[in-house]
């Protein structure tokens, strides 16, 4: 019997009775929550959770938050929880559940995502990277492009063709990498920002043991579909409160600053507001829907909505501040650990909000992806689903 919210908040104040958070150090009590199971309650026990229904977290974190306990991070290691985590939990072996998902939460190993390539972003599918099996290793050698958190890494979920023989969406293998490991060379991308919170990673040579595969080999493609269900979904379906967000700057400096209103502004702002509190309540609604199951590709509409709306919005902040919203505070090259949308300046999140339209699928394969599985519409036709990788024109 999975525990009711009663008992799930009393169970919390007895483990904050046990582990106080004033007096416990911040990595003893991340790892003594998670195996009191009330890291991420809907996971099986002895894996952080509870096999609870996921909607008790809230019951949780409510607990936790009122007496001061530390969180994880979340924004520091979103990748490890978004996407690795979810996909170790579907496809991995026990021991590489019972080997990663404990760090991983606890904030002491940060993940990245080795998946898009050079010429295979937007066609992840026609990915390039070789692995070769060498015995019990996988040699890998290529290029992965647009790697957040590569800098500051350990491990990264990775996919690699197995197969060459077979058509695209076939012949992939799904690993573990470790980003320490020798062959793993990371270099910054410098954005229109200035810094380089992206990277560009090249394998050469990179010993992959097998006890590092997720999945079958070959079955990289359909592994690869959950993560990327489950970023589009942690893109889109962030939890944040009414006015809170990329909305929230524009509110405040439009009642703070009453001399740069027109009736022309005001008319976008009621828009995009109301536009944002639907999207917000939407994405509350998709989280509840996960309660019941993995994610769906609903999660790719609302990844969709998120771009858009940061766009417009971040656009809208620029021209309400006139002259002031094109300054630009600081161009310092810097490697982020994370991004920090509320925190900065309006010229950093107009020109930031440029790639969410990019990063984590683009709108137009997200586009795509809507009309066919969730709209059930024919699918665009296609002639090389069937060719073999190595003959597809490149």
């Amino acid at each position: 019997m999975s525990p009711t919210a009663a008992e799930l908040a009393t169970r919390t104040r007895e483990f904050l009775a046990a582990h106080p958070p004033a007096g416990t150090d911040r990595a003893t009590f991340l790892r003594a929550r998670f195996d009191a199971g009330l890291a991420w309650v809907h996971y099986p026990e002895g894996l952080g959770g509870l096999a609870a229904p996921r909607t008790l977290q809230a019951v949780v974190d409510a607990e936790l938050e009122a007496a001061g306990a530390p969180d994880n991070d979340p924004r520091r290691i979103g990748i490890g929880l978004g996407m690795a985590a979810p996909t170790i939990l579907a496809y991995g072996t026990e021991e590489q559940k019972q080997r990663f998902l404990r760090p991983l939460w606890a904030g002491e190993e940060v993940w990245c995502q080795l998946f898009s390539e050079p010429g295979a972003g937007s066609d992840l599918a026609a990915l390039g990277t070789r692995a070769v099996r060498d015995r019990d290793d996988w040699v890998v050698d290529g290029q992965k492009v647009w790697t957040s958190s590569a800098h500051t890494a350990r491990w990264a979920i990775l996919i690699a063709r197995t197969d060459p023989d077979l058509p695209k969406h076939q012949g992939i293998t799904y690993f573990l990498c470790d980003m320490t490991d020798p062959g793993v060379e990371v270099r910054p991308l410098r954005q229109i920002t200035g810094e380089a919170e992206f990277n560009e990673v090249f394998l050469t040579g990179v010993r992959i043991p097998d006890t590092h595969r997720l999945g079958a080999v070959g079955q990289g493609w359909e592994v690869a579909r959950t993560t990327l269900m489950n970023e589009r979904v942690s893109i889109g379906g962030m939890r944040i409160p009414r006015e809170g967000g990329m909305i929230a700057p524009v509110a405040a400096a439009w009642r703070a600053r009453p001399e740069l209103r027109t009736h022309a502004l005001h008319d976008r702002l009621l828009t995009l507001w109301t536009e944002a509190e639907v999207a917000r309540l939407a994405a509350e609604r998709l989280r509840q829907q996960l309660a019941a199951g993995r994610p769906g590709p609903e999660g790719s509409g609302m990844k969709l909505t998120f771009a858009r709306l940061n766009q417009e919005i971040s656009g809208l902040e620029v021209e309400l501040l006139a002259e002031e919203g094109l300054l630009y505070k600081d161009w310092t090259m810097r490697r982020p650990e994370l991004v920090d949308f509320t925190g900065r300046d309006a010229g950093y999140r107009y020109l930031r909000a440029k790639g969410n339209s990019i990063e984590g699928g683009t709108s137009e394969v997200l586009l795509n992806i809507v009309a066919e599985r969730v709209l059930g519409l024919p699918s665009e036709p296609r002639d090389d689903k069937d060719l073999p990788w190595k003959d597809l024109a490149r």
